[in-house]
Parts: structure tokens; sequence; C-alpha cells
């Protein structure tokens, strides 16, 4: 259980989410995070994954069962642009790991889909919730890859102001460290 799924992007998107919701007492329905979750992946993936939304107390809420191994959660209002999420079994124990500060588990390669894109408060710390440096970075349509033995990152980019047009590893330094590889 988590996020933006992700780069994303899953920091800001699933602590922002309790916040959003505590202020804005007008939610959406069950159909319409469905919808939100279901745009994060292809149309194959979504339409037979589970779709979870996270409640206000930073639980996740089951709002579909599905039978594909893929979690979709839908897009978190608190963050400048939409970023649903979809993330295999691996990918979701990932984020689990990182939500709790745990060590991701070893071996597990996931894959997330962010269809929609997706914005992210930092490059280096999977826990910014505001931007640090000029702004936000916006990565448009893309997959992450997590899990990955550290040298499989080694051959991307990893600046702190990356450019978004061409894959590149979020959070290098740290255990949550993913390659963010744009689809467009």
């Amino acid at each position: 259980m988590p996020a933006s799924i992700a780069p994303l992007v899953l920091a800001a998107t699933l602590f922002a989410i309790p916040m959003a919701q505590a202020d804005n007492p007008k939610q959406p329905s069950d159909a319409q995070l469905i919808a939100s979750a279901m745009r994060a992946a292809p149309a194959g993936v979504g339409r037979h994954a589970t779709v979870m939304a996270m409640q206000p107390d930073g639980t996740m809420r089951t709002l579909r069962q599905g039978s594909n191994g893929f979690t979709c959660i839908p897009d978190a209002p608190a963050t400048p642009g939409p970023d649903p999420m979809c993330a295999d079994k691996a990918a979701m124990g990932w984020v689990h790991a990182w939500l709790t500060h745990a060590t991701p588990p070893a071996g597990k390669v996931g894959l997330m889909y962010m269809l929609e894109g997706g914005t992210d408060a930092s490059n280096t710390d999977p826990y910014a919730s505001k931007p640090q440096g000029k702004h936000w970075i916006k990565t448009g349509p893309h997959v992450m890859v997590v899990g990955a033995d550290p040298a499989f990152y080694d051959q991307y980019p990893k600046a702190v102001d990356p450019d978004t047009d061409a894959p590149y590893v979020m959070w290098a330094d740290t255990p949550y460290r993913h390659l963010m590889a744009p689809i467009r």
C-alpha cells in the first residue's frame, strides 16, 4: 500500500492529499477518483487494476478490486499538475518503503506509469513538499523503473534540475532512486 505512482511526485502527492482533503470538504465521487486513477496507465492496464485512494487519516481505501497486479491511485489535487499513478506489485512495495522511510525490498524491480505526467518539489529530496529551487520539476507522461540495481542508474543523468525530455534519475543519492523515462 502506498501515490503519482511517482516520481511521482509521490511524496508531495501522498503527503498533501490528507491536508488538501481537510481543506476541501467537497470531495470527488468514487467514480471520479477511479476515472482519474485509470488515466495513469494504458487502458489495458487501468481497466483491470485495483484502484485505491488516500484517506484523510493517511490510510488507503480500495475503490475497486482489480485482477492484474497493478494498483492505480488518482490525482492529488494539492500538487500543481495532474499526477495519477499506476504501479505493479514490486513498485507498490517500493512506494510503501518510501512512505514509511524503510529500505526498499532488495531484488524487486518495479514499473510505474504516470501517463498524465507529474510535478515534483525536488529531484534530490524524496520528502520535499515545496520546491527547493526556482520551480516545481514538471515531467510529462512517463514510466518509472524502481528497485533496480544501483549500477543500472549509473548510465543516466542525475541533475538537480533535470532535463525532463530525456530519461533521468530522481532522488539519486537515496535508497529511493528511480528512473524517470518520458514516453512522448
